[in-house]
């Protein structure tokens, strides 16, 4: 045989290789945790201590219901004036006499609601003249010192329709069978007279005379000082009642775009003279300075509702710890088994989160629950802002978050072999 051929036997006689052998996993290395997984353990660990969850989640719960309710009240009783605004109209001012240099008020021209009447930028206007002399009395028995408040004002231009007046009984002025003088009664000079509703002979005593009621007005909202007033047409006050023909309040309806520049032209136009000795003013404001004043209250509640979401975050942060301590042998069993310490405090953390979750959503059905009674017992509309319900739930995540970062961290310290010798 060749050298060749010897070579070649050679070769096929070599032992084949063996399969290459995959490397082995260093000790200690485990499988990733998915989200279902950590959510799973962090439900199991909730689950075996239902009565401690409970009670922490409470603490949660009323902090997140307080400021839902808080807000939610807010907003509806915002809306409910919104309503209210946006019936009667924001373009409503009103003047009334100023004062001099010396102090002494200054009488509004007798022809100030024609001359308010005329402007283009109005859309009507109208005025009552108080008449400071006459009383008003429920019969001619009442002693004279027996008034009860109420007082006379003379009615000049469409009163009812520029103050948007609705009438709780009767009607506004009319004719009536026996040509008496004619009354249309406030809701609170009604009252004071023991008047709840217009029947044709119902009669009141005003300067001696005997003066038919045809309607009585429910409360003004943008007027409520003229709530007290007896009203007369002006057409036959001054032979009746002395009315000397000066009006003390102008009402007048601006167009919604010219409202600031009519403001700021009422005095020029009532009393070119003197337009000093015009006051003016928008009923509105007083509406939403009232509104501002609930807001700081409001202000003021959510800042309890704040300290009640610590006060529960703390009762979380306490209850994870006593569970740390309390699941000691569990750590350190999953520990030893090969679980490394992210695990461990991811586990405790999806805890917390979980549990402060489950406060805030209890919270937020509670809150909004509360609102909802509360608005519907008002007459309001029931009004819960979206950002609320969001930042609750968000402000819940967060304490939670937070609220469980300690005793997480705590748990994934623990060593296995103390927590192995604890049992």
């Amino acid at each position: 045989m060749t050298a060749d051929g010897l070579a070649g036997t050679a070769r096929t006689a070599r032992t084949p290789r063996a399969p290459k052998q995959p490397k082995a996993e260093k000790p200690g290395r485990t499988g990733h945790l998915s989200p279902g997984d950590l959510l799973r353990l962090g439900v199991f660990g909730l689950r075996t201590r239902p009565t401690r969850v409970v009670l922490s989640a409470l603490g949660i719960a009323i902090g997140i219901a307080a400021m839902i309710a808080v807000v939610g009240i807010s907003s509806s009783s915002q809306a409910a004036l919104d309503r209210v605004l946006d019936g009667l109209g924001t373009n409503l001012l009103q003047a009334a006499p100023g004062k001099s240099f010396s102090g002494d008020p200054v009488p509004l021209p007798e022809d100030s609601v024609s001359m308010l009447d005329r402007r283009d930028d109005v859309e009507s206007a109208a005025g009552v003249g108080r008449v400071t002399d006459q009383r008003v009395y429920r019969t001619d028995r009442v002693p004279t010192a027996a008034s009860g408040g109420i007082t006379l004002d003379v009615v000049m231009g469409d009163l009812q329709t520029v103050l948007r007046g609705e009438l709780a009984s009767g009607s506004w002025f009319g004719p009536t069978s026996d040509q008496l003088p004619q009354v249309v009664l406030g809701a609170t000079a009604a009252a004071t007279l023991g008047i709840d509703h217009v029947e044709p002979d119902t009669r009141i005593w005003i300067g001696g005379r005997w003066v038919a009621v045809t309607g009585i007005l429910e409360p003004l909202a943008l007027a409520p000082d003229l709530d007290t007033s007896a009203f007369v047409p002006a057409a036959g006050a001054e032979q009746q009642f002395g009315f000397d023909g000066h009006p003390t309040q102008l009402f007048a309806r601006a167009a919604p775009e010219s409202v600031a520049a009519v403001r700021d032209l009422i005095a020029p136009t009532v009393n070119p003279a003197d337009p000093s000795g015009v006051s003016v003013s928008r009923p509105s404001d007083a509406l939403a300075a009232q509104q501002a004043t609930e807001e700081s209250f409001t202000g003021l509640l959510l800042g309890i509702g704040g300290v009640a979401l610590l006060v529960g975050g703390i009762g979380v942060a306490n209850t994870m710890v006593i569970t740390v301590l309390e699941r000691r042998a569990e750590v350190g069993v999953r520990r030893a088994l090969g679980a490394r310490r992210r695990h461990v405090r991811d586990q405790f953390l999806v805890e917390s989160l979980l549990l402060s979750l489950l406060g805030g959503a209890v919270g937020v059905a509670l809150g909004a629950g509360v609102t909802t009674v509360f608005a519907v017992s008002q007459g309001w509309p029931v009004t819960i802002p979206l950002w609320a319900v969001v930042g609750g739930l968000g402000a819940t995540v967060f304490i939670g978050g937070v609220s469980g970062l300690y005793p997480a961290s705590r748990a994934a310290r623990i060593p296995p072999t103390s927590a192995l010798a604890a049992t």
